[in-house]
């Protein structure tokens, strides 16, 4: 288990030819990019958790039925003080880093001070994000870096809070028919006004401002107050529909005043996230037109979700799929400490993970009576009027066991048939990668003996007529020595398997990532 979770890896930045065996797709050209934690020991100092190891950019060139493989640290201002000092010397969220120890009492008093509004770190080893004609690696505080895709060579930083007042934003945006980066942060400094703010980034600046950055042109289409000004919710994720952003205020929330002394006390910020199951899980919709909220208020249970995995509109209703949890039991699983060689057979999650639908009623009769069900599509969700005027939404199950869903995005925002996942049931190892269709419950699945697959990306054939008329491209990082790592190529629509492309180099097991086609990468020949 070391060799996966809390190894070094190494990396590889000149491009490594890969052992193709199968047929792959002609008309797939085109670079897979992923991102994850790759190193979680500096000098003799070593994070706890494994969601805080350092970013590690890894991907896979495909060209003319070649593939070749490449992976390169982010060299962010995190990384470079940390090597330089040989110790972690920046905090991440699951672990605080103290300065050089040997300081005087009043640079340390100094110290704790300025840590009360923390000083977020740029480790970006969560996802990456398309802004026009460029690429950024993507945590989940207010700094980015811009990479390049060939040569995975870390550029510029961009901190969001110099153009919007955000401390924390998502590493899962999304990108509108006009190429619109929309995405979310939250305010925890302004003047004691917590709330949520949803922003946009056009894909390009007028002519004459050739010199500016898109991020000049961010614009602030809503902010949503949080409920409690102390205590914000945790969000990982949110939806958008033709016309509407969905986001889940959920009762799992960063204690404000618990993250002000965090630093003082010694502690890491994630022991300043709490999960309330008596709480409600309050639903809120942003209209992209209006840029006003939705003023009915939709709630149900209590829960914890980090990925959506889409939402469209249907006859005045908004239906929207999560995956969803009883307990916030799964960030505590990867502690490095929990990560032991009998991790995969031991660890068993307290609550599974369950693909969840909702089905809200916008457009519904205001005389409905008290306690009727609202939702007038052939569904299991129901939606039922409260005294108050307030509507209690429960859910209807699609699926248990997956996680890191991802569908055709070209169906991003509409009604959607197929989510591609991996299947973890009640481990936080996947083990397979799954295709459910969402309408009939039917699975299709891909597992081979000691595999880890990665999350799952759906690459669309360009002359697709139908959704799952493409390919689905997974990392395959292997649990017994003896193998060699992989990236597999399934059909799409089959589930079969096309080819695979072999690496003789350590994989680690990543997060997110995105495939860019040839025509938007600017690809550099090998």
């Amino acid at each position: 288990m070391e060799i996966i979770f809390g190894r070094n890896k190494e990396e590889h930045p000149e491009p490594i030819k890969a052992k193709v065996q199968g047929q792959l797709p002609t008309w797939l050209q085109g670079i897979l990019l992923r991102n994850g934690p790759g190193m979680h020991t500096i000098g003799d100092t070593k994070y706890n958790h494994w969601f805080d190891g350092m970013a590690l950019l890894h991907s896979f060139t495909f060209k003319n039925g070649e593939v070749y493989y490449r992976s390169k640290y982010l060299r962010s201002d995190t990384y470079n003080s940390n090597i330089e000092a040989n110790r972690i010397v920046v905090s991440e969220f699951g672990t605080m880093a103290y300065p050089d120890p040997c300081k005087n009492i009043f640079a340390k008093a100094f110290s704790y001070l300025s840590h009360t509004i923390p000083e977020f770190t740029d480790n970006c080893l969560i996802n990456i994000m398309k802004t026009g004609d460029d690429f950024y690696a993507t945590g989940e505080t207010n700094f980015i870096r811009k990479i390049n895709p060939q040569t995975l060579e870390t550029l510029e930083k961009v901190d969001y809070s110099k153009y919007t007042v955000v401390n924390l934003a998502t590493s899962h945006p999304h990108y509108d028919s006009a190429g619109n980066v929309l995405n979310m942060g939250t305010s925890i400094v302004d003047k004691g006004k917590t709330k949520y703010v949803i922003f946009k980034i056009p894909p390009s600046v007028p002519e004459r401002e050739k010199k500016k950055s898109c991020f000049k042109h961010l614009e602030v289409l809503c902010s949503i107050h949080s409920r409690s000004l102390l205590h914000p919710s945790y969000y990982h994720s949110f939806g958008i529909t033709e016309n509407y952003i969905v986001f889940v205020e959920q009762p799992f929330k960063l204690d404000m005043v618990k993250l002000a002394t965090a630093y003082m006390r010694g502690v890491s910020w994630a022991s300043c996230l709490t999960y309330n199951k008596e709480e409600k899980t309050w639903f809120h919709f942003v209209d992209r037109r209006t840029k006003k909220e939705v003023s009915t208020k939709f709630y149900t249970d209590a829960l914890v979700l980090f990925h959506h995995v889409n939402a469209y509109e249907e006859d005045g209703h908004i239906v929207f799929d999560v995956i969803a949890y009883t307990d916030n039991s799964l960030y505590d699983m990867f502690y490095l400490k929990n990560l032991t060689k009998d991790f995969e057979e031991n660890t068993k999650l307290t609550s599974m993970p369950t693909c969840k639908r909702f089905v809200v009623p916008l457009q519904y009769d205001k005389d409905a009576e008290v306690g009727s069900n609202l939702v007038k599509l052939p569904s299991t969700a129901t939606a039922v009027k409260e005294k108050d005027g307030s509507i209690y939404c429960q859910p209807e199950t699609l699926c248990e066991g997956i996680e890191l869903p991802r569908i055709n995005y070209d169906y991003n925002g509409k009604k959607h048939k197929y989510v591609y996942a991996t299947e973890v049931k009640w481990s936080p190892v996947p083990t397979k990668i799954s295709k459910l269709n969402v309408q009939t419950k039917e699975m299709l699945h891909w597992e081979e003996d000691h595999c880890w697959p990665s999350e799952p990306v759906f690459v669309p054939n360009p002359d697709a007529k139908e959704e799952d008329d493409g390919v689905v491209l997974t990392c395959i990082v292997v649990s017994d020595p003896k193998k060699a790592p992989f990236l597999l190529v399934l059909d799409a629509k089959t589930f079969k398997e096309l080819g695979r492309a072999i690496i003789d180099v350590e994989l680690h097991l990543d997060l997110h990532g995105m495939f860019i086609p040839e025509k938007d990468s600017k690809m550099e020949t090998e």
